[in-house]
């Protein structure tokens, strides 16, 4: 089975997805993966690993060794170009052009077979716009498909319980939530290949916690899927979701508990 992981930006598919990534590649899942941009528009480190014109080229190097990290099968960039955050943190998408970019998806889910995608939520995890933009060509691209369409699963869906609320996405429900302890190691060192973004991973949870953490300390345990096409009601036992059933959680499912 061949799958392809569209994101935003490098580290995206580590942070949010990077256990059940690692999980889809060590049960014969072929993990293609698409990202949008480089990153440009991130952090340099601290203290700063490049400069600001370097950016883009040092978090592809960190991008390719997360992805080999992860077990993927290939990785394409789009060469997209990450808008630098604004005054008041504003955050931007990369374009405006939804049509051309979910061609550009489509052609890349035919050129590798595959058979389910997976993304970005419809609330963008924390609202940012890149994220937003990248769910909604994901879903044109796999709706155009007249025959044997692809499945398209969102990351971080929403369930009681969720590790990082700030970060779900209250409007896709979770259908999968996965135990992903058997691979936190592969997802931690995954983290790890970001070197100019672990500041930032740790920022928001050191400041709660009151003291220094660890990226160790915050990567996730637990991560979460919706099936987002074709919509479903309950249970979901598709072939992705059948790969995944060993590492299910109890889960809420729009009013109804499953396992």
């Amino acid at each position: 089975m061949n799958i392809l992981a569209f994101f935003a930006h490098p580290d995206d598919e580590t942070m949010l997805a990077g256990g059940t990534l690692a999980l889809l590649s060590r049960n014969s899942v072929q993990v293609h993966y698409l990202c949008a941009t480089r990153g440009e528009g991130g952090e340099v480190g601290e203290p700063p690993l490049c400069t600001l014109e370097e950016l883009g080229a040092q978090r592809e190097q960190e991008m390719i060794c997360a992805v080999q990290t992860l077990g993927g099968r290939s990785l394409t960039f789009l060469d997209y170009s990450d808008p630098r955050v604004g005054a008041d943190n504003e955050l931007y998408s990369y374009t405006e052009n939804l049509t051309y970019l979910a061609g550009q998806v489509e052609a890349t889910i035919k050129q590798f077979g595959a058979k389910a995608v997976i993304t970005h939520g419809v609330n963008g995890e924390y609202g940012h716009p890149a994220h937003k933009t990248s769910y909604l060509a994901a879903s044109l691209a796999v709706e155009s498909f007249r025959e044997e369409a692809p499945l398209l699963y969102t990351v971080s869906a929403a369930f009681d319980g969720h590790p990082k609320p700030h970060l779900s996405n209250p409007d896709n429900p979770a259908h999968l939530v996965l135990d992903i302890q058997s691979v936190l190691d592969l997802k931690i060192q995954a983290a790890l290949c970001h070197q100019t973004q672990l500041a930032l991973f740790v920022r928001r949870a050191s400041q709660e916690a009151g003291r220094q953490l660890a990226v160790p300390e915050v990567v996730v345990r637990v991560e979460s899927l919706h099936r987002a096409f074709p919509p479903v009601n309950g249970l979901v036992e598709d072939e992705l979701a059948q790969v995944l059933s060993p590492w299910r959680m109890e889960q809420q499912v729009q009013g109804g508990l499953h396992e």
